[in-house]
């Protein structure tokens, strides 16, 4: 059977049905995910055709790399061949990424630099009830800047509605969205959205936004390194009613990896068992309050 359809087979075991057959030419080729968002090419692949058939494919959005061969190798020969392709497989992939990830650190430059001050009463902070700081605006979305040691790389753009979505192709491992000045001598807290980070920096915290939770160990482990004696404390969502509570998991292994401690929201007695993290208790004890 020619390679390229078995290829394909391999990639379908994977993703689903895909209704184009790839190209064996040793270069790296993006492509619809099925069940992806419509219009994105998360997946890639390259394929090598020649000595033992061999290539490579994953998931921008969700990370990780698959292997694939035609056969087992006869002798070492062979085997020290598809050693090579596999490392020119990840050459290619970890240069694609690089190239993503610049050309997103491009756009999110220039679109910081020409949004204009974000509007105070934009419905999402309304509803939040926190201020917008030095958020910026584009059309009716917010921009939150992302950095990496420093650097913006990226943004989360967030709709009236609440909708969220970073850069096409931009970094999301690693990087944070900051509030405050952060020094040795004063405790940085690191939290997940950028709501829960207004409002901890509303009570007169420096802090650091890591936007979702697979990002929260890889996060405080940059601004550890960024701030080696600064004292963390690690301000995270309590998923109570979520199997496994993954929220408490995650702040849990980024305190160890950093050396923090750990805070999560005190629910007063009849706060809703919906809420989860520290901009949800203060609106609901601002609206208890008003009652």
């Amino acid at each position: 059977m020619d390679i390229a359809i078995l290829f394909r087979d391999a990639l379908q075991s994977v993703y689903g049905p895909l209704d184009w057959i790839p190209m064996p030419d040793g270069e790296i080729h993006r492509f619809h995910v099925p069940g992806d968002k419509q219009g994105t090419i998360n997946g890639w692949y390259t394929l090598f055709a020649d000595g033992i058939a061999s290539g490579a494919f994953g998931s921008w959005r969700v990370g990780g790399t698959s292997t694939w061969c035609s056969r087992e190798p006869a002798d070492a020969r062979e085997a020290e061949q598809l050693r090579e392709r596999v490392d020119q497989a990840r050459a290619l992939r970890a240069a694609e990424q690089l190239r993503r990830h610049q050309v997103a650190a491009g756009q999110a430059n220039r679109w910081w630099r020409d949004g204009r001050r974000a509007d105070p009463e934009h419905p999402y902070l309304m509803r939040k009830g926190v201020r917008s700081y030095a958020l910026r605006q584009r059309g009716d979305d917010l921009l939150v800047p992302l950095y990496l040691d420093g650097c913006l790389v990226n943004l989360q753009r967030i709709t009236p509605e609440g909708g969220k979505r970073f850069l096409y192709g931009g970094r999301v491992n690693g990087v944070y969205s900051p509030l405050g000045i952060v020094s040795a001598d004063s405790q940085l807290v690191v939290c997940e959205g950028w709501a829960t980070a207004a409002t901890l920096h509303q009570s007169g915290y420096s802090v650091a936004a890591a936007m979702n939770a697979g990002n929260f160990r890889p996060a405080a482990v940059r601004l550890r390194a960024r701030y080696p004696e600064t004292p963390f404390l690690i301000a995270w969502d309590d998923d109570r009613g979520t199997d496994g509570n993954p929220g408490r998991a995650a702040a849990n292994l980024a305190a160890a990896a950093v050396g923090g401690e750990v805070a999560f929201p005190e629910w007063p007695e009849g706060a809703p068992a919906d809420l989860t993290d520290f901009n949800d208790l203060a609106n609901w004890s601002r609206s208890h309050d008003r009652a």
